[in-house]
């Protein structure tokens, strides 16, 4: 559970990038955000029950 007020998104919502950065280490390109979600420097993620989420990159124009 999200410690912060207001409450952080949870991994399941489309806003959970929202979440506060708990952890980032930047020399291996990645943070842990509130909720136990893996953000990568891709913009690719893991849920807390493992699961991965592809980049989600700008479109080309």
């Amino acid at each position: 559970m999200c410690p912060h007020s207001p409450r952080c998104p949870s991994p399941d919502s489309p806003d959970r990038d929202a979440a506060r950065v708990l952890a980032h280490h930047s020399e291996q390109g990645w943070s842990l955000l509130c909720g136990g979600l893996l953000l990568f420097d891709d913009t690719g993620e893991l849920l807390p029950d493992g699961r991965p989420l592809p980049p989600r990159r700008p479109a080309s124009v």
